[in-house]
């Protein structure tokens, strides 16, 4: 009897212990995958100074980082743009960029665009996502500012959104 106790706790109990083990773990995810989210970019319109109410591209646009030598790599280098999404500093505040407009290259390599400098300023506020994700970076109280020179494109800036949680829409207003 102690042999067909044996086999009938083999052929009953093993199978549903191995299906239970294969349904528990089939329903788990894997705590280091992270699909949520990521630090939002500064989405900025641009509009003309004349008709505040009409979107108004940039033409040749280039947008150089202060002190860097490169070009920003969200946006399309040179080209005719409304609307671009930049990132700010997550460590350091403000963060300032070289907006160019009709950005063209002198036969020397020199930049021959009309430059002018924007700044942000603003908070940073750390926000955890998950474990697996950790933290992203929101602003707060972002305000633009034009460095004035004798030839600014850009006319004036508005802030729309002092708040940067999303990309969903923009932040601030660029008239020129």
């Amino acid at each position: 009897m102690n042999t067909r106790h044996n086999s009938f706790i083999l052929k009953t109990f093993v199978p549903a212990i191995i299906l239970l083990v294969l349904i528990s773990f089939s329903a788990c995810e894997k705590d280091d995958i992270c699909v949520e989210g990521n630090t939002p970019l500064l989405v900025i319109r641009f509009y003309s100074a004349t008709d505040t109410l009409t979107a108004k591209q940039v033409p040749s646009l280039r947008i150089v980082g202060l002190g860097k030598n490169t070009t920003v790599n969200t946006i399309t280098d040179r080209s005719a743009l409304d609307s671009i999404a930049l990132p700010l500093k997550i460590n350091d505040s403000p963060t300032s960029y070289l907006f160019i407009e009709n950005s063209a290259d002198s036969e020397e390599g020199f930049e021959n665009g009309n430059i002018d400098t924007v700044t942000f300023n603003y908070r940073t506020k750390e926000v955890c996502i998950s474990r697996a994700c950790g933290y992203i970076a929101n602003y707060e109280n972002v305000v633009g500012s034009l460095t004035a020179d004798t030839s600014n494109w850009i006319q004036s800036i508005s802030t729309i959104d002092s708040t940067v949680t999303n990309q969903a829409t923009a932040h601030v207003k660029i008239f020129h």
